[in-house]
């Protein structure tokens, strides 16, 4: 008996169509004996539908009843999917994340998971139950919901992996796997059959938008290999696992585009210690993620500071750093978010020289302004116009050839 967390996202139960093709597929999986899980999302659209009405009615919602609201999305899931189970004839119970064990920090709308108690979970599997898990979602352990943020519902599964101690984690979507870049952006892009958690946690942070981030960190922890795979067809997806010596003969594995930053400029800043430390604890303090940082030399006592973060952050991050330059007596903040951040990864470049060149060049070469640079062992990612992001990818892929890798 092989026991198997499954993880359905919004597109692959997106209508009562595709759910009960999922329902069909957890049926064949289910007669053949096997122990099996299901993690679902919201249906593709709901949760940006919930959104739209909390703005509608409140500019700035509170976090705890956006998490009340958001975690309504996941829960029609389930028990549409429990329905279409049982029209199949096969044993199955919905659960919240709560009802599912699941607790959290209380950090709403980012919660991270403290633990994980699948005394329910095993009861349900012991009685031959299929258990569908609203992803996305736990509790804080006063009763309260809390959700994870954007791509949870692969946190949950890979999660529930590790605590059930699964034989196997699959993360179905809308595409076959991972790809070397955006396949609709880049038409030659082309699917990768394994790549390790380092390289996919790089992929996943800096816009790939094919697995959460925080997922693939928690997968790399525990140990949890996984595959990215189509929902639509039988095809073999992307293996997720621990590196191994023969990954590094690919120096550049992929490359990803990120539209979803801003560029936030700090300009006067008074030029002393202590400076940049308050004004990131500050943004730390207020919940905002802070990616690439770059400070210019001080002149006549002051300095600019300019760093990125996730667009639907930048007023927050505006609002937090002119209060604490107010209190400090001076300096200007603008946000620019016309901009994107194009990152090249792969392990191979912890021991292959040249990438950077290559990568600049290539950006040279089709007219591309770079106006931030980052980078780390296996990436170095760029700021770039908004417009130029399309173009500039498929360049950068022709540049490392990585569809004929």
């Amino acid at each position: 008996m092989t026991r198997i967390v499954q993880k359905y996202g919004g597109t692959s139960v997106g209508d009562i169509d595709r759910i009960k093709r999922v329902a069909a597929r957890v049926r064949e999986g289910h007669d053949a004996g096997n122990e099996i899980v299901v993690v679902v999302s919201a249906r593709s659209g709901v949760t940006n539908e919930l959104i739209g009405r909390a703005l509608a009615i409140n500019p700035v919602p509170e976090d705890r009843e956006m998490d009340m609201l958001l975690a309504v999305g996941e829960q029609e899931t389930i028990a549409l999917m429990a329905m279409a189970l049982h029209a199949l004839g096969v044993p199955a119970v919905s659960r919240t994340g709560s009802q599912a064990g699941i607790v959290t920090d209380p950090a709403h709308t980012r919660a991270r998971i403290v633990k994980i108690d699948t005394q329910r979970i095993e009861d349900s599997l012991k009685k031959g139950e299929v258990v569908i898990v609203a992803g996305f979602q736990g509790t804080d352990g006063q009763e309260n919901i809390t959700t994870f943020g954007r791509g949870g519902s692969d946190l949950t599964a890979v999660a529930l992996a590790a605590a059930l101690k699964a034989d196997l984690c699959q993360i179905f979507t809308d595409v076959e796997g991972v790809y070397t870049a955006d396949p609709r952006v880049v038409a030659d892009a082309r699917k990768i059959s394994e790549i390790s958690y380092d390289e996919m946690l790089e992929l996943a942070s800096l816009g790939s938008k094919v697995m959460q981030a925080r997922s693939v960190e928690f997968a790399k922890k525990f140990g949890v290999m996984f595959e990215v795979r189509s929902s639509f067809n039988q095809k073999p997806g992307t293996i997720v696992k621990k590196e191994v010596k023969s990954m590094e003969d690919v120096v550049v594995r992929g490359v990803a585009v990120d539209k979803d930053q801003a560029k936030v400029m700090v300009s006067q800043v008074v030029d002393k210690p202590g400076s940049a430390a308050r004004i990131f604890q500050a943004l730390g303090d207020a919940g905002v993620s802070v990616d690439m940082i770059v400070q210019n030399v001080g002149r006549n006592g002051v300095a600019n500071l300019t760093f990125t973060v996730p667009r639907n952050d930048s007023l927050r991050a505006e609002r937090t750093v002119k209060d604490l330059l107010d209190d400090d007596g001076g300096g200007e903040v603008e946000i620019f978010d016309s901009i994107a951040k194009l990152s090249v990864v792969g392990i191979g470049m912890r021991s292959h020289s040249g990438v950077a060149a290559i990568l600049f060049s290539a950006l040279a070469n089709a007219g591309v302004n770079i106006q931030l640079i980052s980078t780390s062992e296996i990436k170095i990612s760029v700021v770039i116009d908004l417009d130029a992001a399309e173009i500039a990818a498929r360049t950068v892929h022709s540049a490392f050839n990585l569809a004929g890798a």
